[in-house]
């Protein structure tokens, strides 16, 4: 079969994305119903997207005046496309901004670096709500009573920094689906996929979080060494998040994307 040209890679990412994710559905334990072979398909056309297939270049870092810095949005958003199967856009990152800890319920997700550095922290939540009988921590600074509603447990399940030769990060529905992502040593740009889209009407609202920090207990109960380092171990991959509203110091500006037209 001769290999098609001239068709945008980018068009081509749309097409095998609406193919991947149609018809996705997630089961009551969080599986994907997703079909390895058009997933993997998806990831190697992803993976091969660079800046210039889009035709976007990477920003220089400009020296402005303090007023002027503070008054330009730290993340920027270009719309690619949406359809009720999946949205796909780019995120550009100015030196130093962070787009906060947040959830993507019920969706699967790809992030690609097209330029510069960014730290993904993915986190996976470990229960929606808590039940009456949770024994909860004490925290510093402490919660007040109403925030107690608020709380999620969770566990840090990784960090990792991504450029633009690295593969697509990967997020579903229950695994890495909180994910904190910042710009490393300049600036970045990212292609996002998440199918499906955010919809707050089919509860697919954007939530932010931020990580607690505990107390630790000064009492070991006469517990052995090996009991206490045991338990320590637990605590340390489990971390305890408080939904917050979206930060003030972090929001989003649009621009026009330029690249290759995309049609679904």
């Amino acid at each position: 079969m001769p290999r098609d040209n001239k068709t945008p890679l980018i068009q081509k990412i749309a097409k095998q994305a609406y193919m991947t994710f149609k018809g996705f559905t997630c089961s009551v334990n969080g599986d994907n119903n997703l079909v390895a072979d058009k997933q993997s398909e998806l990831v190697a056309l992803v993976t091969a997207l660079r800046a210039a297939d889009l035709k976007i270049a990477p920003r220089k870092t400009k020296h402005s005046s303090g007023e002027a810095e503070l008054q330009s949005p730290p993340v920027t958003y270009m719309h690619i496309c949406e359809t009720e199967v999946f949205s796909m856009g780019v995120f550009l990152l100015r030196p130093g901004a962070s787009i906060p800890l947040h959830d993507h319920p019920g969706m699967n997700g790809m992030l690609k670096v097209l330029y510069g550095k960014v730290s993904v922290r993915c986190f996976d939540k470990l229960e929606d709500s808590l039940s009456v009988s949770t024994a909860l921590p004490h925290f510093e600074p402490p919660l007040a009573p109403f925030q107690t509603a608020s709380l999620r447990r969770s566990v840090l399940c990784s960090v990792a920094e991504y450029s633009e030769n690295s593969g697509p990060c990967l997020l579903t529905p229950v695994r890495d689906n909180l994910h904190q992502i910042d710009a490393v040593e300049g600036p970045a740009a990212f292609l996002d996929i998440l199918a499906p889209p955010y919809n707050p009407d089919d509860g697919r609202d954007c939530h932010y979080y931020k990580v607690l920090q505990t107390v630790a207990e000064g009492e070991t109960d006469g517990k052995s060494n090996e009991e206490q380092q045991g338990e320590q171990k637990e605590k340390a991959e489990e971390t305890w998040l408080l939904e917050i509203p979206q930060p003030e110091d972090f929001w989003c500006g649009g621009e026009p994307y330029p690249g290759p037209a995309v049609s679904i």
